[in-house]
């Protein structure tokens, strides 16, 4: 149930004078001949995989421990929450500052809430074995219209202005028309062209899709273009700061505040926002 990431830090791939062993029963060595005119030194080989990077934390900030986020973003301004589990499902208007709950809306208990996504003055927000969704006014957090349909599994929702993605847990993004909810295209999502499953929480910036990798850790960077992940964010040092032994307190939940610039995570169970800047290449996934 979760995804392997193999990552090669920068100094084991630099350049290196590597010598292969003699295979056994090989006879010794004799004298050395000459050494060989001096040459060129070879190019140092070209770095493989997707780069991943550091979290730089700028700021911390409260957040709800007891909340099983699934979705987190801003929308006119203000930041908005969605929460999961039968029975404790809500989608909340938060105060950035402090944490602070300062509207709510449950959803029935038989229903698991999922991520949300923001389309003009409404919230959109998911379940995830139902196939139902649900539209909500801003700021007030009440209940528009009629619930919408859709089919297979709902993980989370992000937009570009003219379309919404939602991911399944799988490693297809589906485009969503924002009005009626009908299916208009997919993405498939690849990492070092292999399909990238448990696509969670996901958040649209600059031109590029961020999606929480479930149970992993990092966050991908897709490009809704290709499919393919051309970075990953490193977040497994908040993990550790956390330090929440329950397996559930994993990394979900992005938001970015378009207007000011700033990039917040947090995760289900922690007791922390973090306000954070994509830093320096760490590392490489292959």
């Amino acid at each position: 149930m979760k995804v392997t990431l193999a990552l090669g830090l920068l100094g084991a791939i630099a350049a290196s004078a590597w010598q292969a062993s003699p295979p056994a029963g090989a006879p010794a060595a004799q004298t050395p001949a000459a050494p060989a005119p001096a040459s060129a030194p070879a190019p140092a080989p070209a770095e493989t995989g997707v780069p991943v990077y550091a979290a730089e934390v700028v700021a911390r900030l409260p957040h709800d421990p007891h909340a099983f986020t699934e979705g987190l973003l801003f929308c006119g301004g203000e930041l908005y929450e969605s929460t999961g589990k039968e029975g404790a499902s809500d989608v909340r208007r938060v105060t950035l500052a402090d944490g602070k709950v300062v509207a709510r809306a449950r959803l029935s208990p038989e229903l698991f809430g999922e991520g949300i996504g923001c389309w003009k003055n409404s919230l959109l927000s998911l379940t995830w074995k139902t196939g139902i969704g649900f539209r909500w006014s801003l700021p007030a957090l009440k209940r528009i219209g009629q619930p919408f349909h859709y089919a297979g599994e709902g993980w989370a929702l992000t937009g570009d202005g003219s379309a919404l993605f939602l991911s399944d847990g799988t490693s297809t993004l589906r485009r969503m028309d924002p009005t009626t909810f009908t299916e208009r295209s997919r993405i498939a999502v690849t990492l070092n062209d292999r399909p990238l499953t448990k696509l969670n929480e996901l958040e649209y910036v600059k031109g590029r899709i961020l999606a929480n990798v479930w149970m992993t850790g990092f966050i991908a960077r897709i490009d809704p273009a290709t499919g393919k992940v051309d970075g990953l964010i490193d977040l497994r040092p908040l993990l550790a700061e956390i330090n929440n032994p329950d397996p559930d307190a994993v990394a979900n939940g992005i938001a970015y505040d378009a207007a000011h610039d700033r990039l917040f995570v947090t995760g289900k169970y922690w007791p922390t926002l973090f306000e954070i800047r994509i830093g320096e290449e760490v590392g490489r996934a292959n």
